[in-house]
């Protein structure tokens, strides 16, 4: 059984607007789903409804089996959802928070404090329980938030870009707590993401969707046939080097798209070994001065420009 089954979903605002128009998408139960999408892609209105704060217009949505828009109270008691901003309350110690968490939850109370006790043991929070809240880093933060939400023993846990703003170190601390999540708890986790690495190195499932519906939805390894089975990068010593030489290579055989990335352009093609001998005899010929030139795999960064349309390398036109 699916943990969420979308199908043609449809949610159009009072204002006319129409965030969702026909998504379909499967998330399966026990594995990690990445929702990456442009702005304005419709990602938050899909939580939102996801989470029973918005009715869809139409469409239809099920949750564990049961339909949202018909038992929204019942899959209340089954998700938990934890946004951008960090929810602890910074006057209540690590314990109390746990403890009022459950409580909301209306989670037993001896059940709550076995839970609790696994939870700060499972996530390594221990040694912060003797310091106040309020001194907790950004990461201790969100971990405490995260294991808060799953006091309750949700069976979707629902995150919102849970490691923006991190450190590297808090990144991966973050990283491990999610497999942990989902190989010890067998919780489905519905996750969205501007950090495109994140998604690669953790997605058991990835969708990307733009004005409302998906492009494609599969396995980071499946998403890449999208691109082709290779590209080329050709590294230069300088940025106007990369920015001279991209036009010119774009105007090449065997070329479907450039992209400059740091100090090299990534070459989608057709056939990586015949548009590695066209790209390499010309920068030979024309006594290019170059740094490297290889056939590399692409990057889902590759898939989601590929796909989206969006700009060479603008993150920010899909944080949202």
């Amino acid at each position: 059984m699916p943990a969420i089954e979308i199908e043609k979903l449809i949610k159009q605002y009072k204002n006319g607007v129409k965030a969702l128009n026909g998504l379909s998408l499967r998330v399966n139960s026990g594995e990690i789903f990445s929702l990456l999408g442009p702005n304005g892609a419709g990602k938050s209105s899909l939580i939102n409804i996801l989470t029973t704060f918005y009715k869809p217009t139409a469409g239809k949505v099920s949750m564990l089996g049961r339909d949202l828009c018909k038992e929204p109270a019942w899959v209340r008691t089954q998700i938990a959802c934890v946004a951008q901003r960090i929810s602890i309350d910074a006057h209540l110690s690590l314990m109390e928070n746990m403890m009022f968490q459950s409580r909301l939850y209306q989670v037993d109370a001896q059940v709550a404090k076995k839970r609790t006790a696994a939870l700060i043991d499972s996530f390594e929070l221990a040694g912060y329980l003797k310091y106040p809240t309020a001194s907790y880093s950004g990461g201790v933060k969100r971990r405490l938030d995260i294991a808060m939400n799953m006091v309750s023993s949700p069976k979707i846990l629902f995150l919102d870009e849970p490691t923006v703003g991190m450190d590297i170190e808090s990144r991966q601390a973050m990283w491990k707590m999610l497999l942990q999540i989902r190989d010890e708890y067998g919780t489905t986790i519905f996750l969205t993401t501007h950090y495109l690495e994140e998604a690669d190195q953790l997605s058991d499932s990835i969708c990307i969707m733009k004005d409302g519906r998906e492009l494609a939805q599969g396995t980071p390894g499946s998403l890449r046939s999208y691109t082709g089975q290779n590209m080329l990068r050709i590294a230069f010593s300088s940025a106007g080097e990369t920015e001279k030489y991209k036009d010119i290579l774009a105007g090449m055989g065997h070329i479907q798209f450039t992209r400059v990335r740091d100090h090299s352009v990534f070459v989608g093609v057709d056939d990586s070994r015949a548009a590695f001998t066209t790209v390499n005899k010309w920068l030979l010929e024309h006594q290019v001065g170059f740094d490297a030139i290889e056939i590399v795999e692409p990057s889902l960064e590759d898939v989601f420009l590929t796909l989206t349309g969006s700009g060479e390398n603008r993150e920010e036109q899909w944080l949202c």
